[in-house]
């Protein structure tokens, strides 16, 4: 029992890097990594799809998406500005994402769920709500710190039981882990970059309650059974649309402030 409570103990010690506050209040487990690593990661990340992927060459669809990205992008903090870059990649999956450094990547299936410039602004603002909501910092630094609980945890058990036990603890440690641990984790991150994208949109001029019927295309579209949601990295769609439809409500007075200051996107 000693060397585990030390393994756990060990363990939360390093997962505790840094705490900071995200855009909506809640406290974070950041700093694993630089923002200027983060930035590289991401370029390179990016730089691997387009290497891996084929671009659209649809200079129609190419420039729709950078205008609103560029749209959404205008009202960010101005240390979250500069030098977003855009990326369609043909594929029929409506999929989407955002990585530091500025980089977001579209799938053409995307316009099959986002069909008008406001769902478009949905997806795209949702993304970018990860990004600077650093949860990609928040999440390796939360992987960075699980795995080396584990490990230590593991060379504890090890002394004591062998080699045998503590390969056991790494594999059901780390199932538990994922299943405790990260994954909520990520359902919080999706909940947060709701909150974040549907604000961010309506400050661009893009209508919010769009969001809504954004994710009942969403679900529309959707084949095959979900996972339960304790083990799915994504909210329940009915709940999730149901705080979609209640912010809308409560953004509407923000949608209407920015068009009156003329931020009217006209993307197609």
């Amino acid at each position: 029992m000693k060397p585990l409570l030390l393994g756990l103990a060990i363990a939360a010690a390093v997962t505790a890097c840094a705490t900071a506050t995200s855009p909506t209040g809640r406290t974070q487990q950041v700093g694993a990594v630089s923002q200027q690593q983060l930035n590289q990661m991401g370029a390179q990340a990016f730089a691997q799809a387009k290497a891996q992927n084929r671009q659209s060459s649809n200079a129609s669809q190419n420039n729709y998406v950078r205008c609103v990205v560029n749209a959404v992008t205008r009202e960010l903090p101005a240390n979250w500005q500069s030098n977003w870059e855009t990326a369609l990649f043909v594929d029929d999956s409506p999929n989407a994402f955002a990585l530091p450094g500025g980089k977001v990547g579209l799938f053409t299936g995307i316009f099959k769920v986002a069909r008008n410039q406001d769902q478009m602004a949905g997806v795209i603002a949702h993304e970018i709500g990860h990004v600077v909501s650093r949860h990609h910092d928040e999440r390796i630094t939360r992987q960075m710190g699980a795995q080396a609980g584990l490990g230590i945890l593991g060379a504890l058990v090890g002394s004591q039981y062998g080699q045998g036990a503590a390969n056991a603890t790494g594999q059901l440690g780390g199932a538990a882990v994922q299943a405790g641990f990260l994954l909520p984790n990520n359902r919080t991150q999706e909940m947060e970059a709701d909150v974040v994208g549907q604000r961010l949109m309506a400050q661009a001029g893009f209508d919010p309650a769009e969001a809504v019927n954004l994710w009942q295309n969403m679900i529309a579209a959707s084949k095959g059974s979900r996972q339960p949601q304790w083990l799915s990295t994504h909210p329940d769609p009915q709940s999730r649309i149901q705080e979609l439809r209640q912010r809308a409500g409560s953004l509407a007075t923000v949608y209407q402030q920015a068009k009156a200051a003329g931020r009217r996107p006209s993307c197609g």
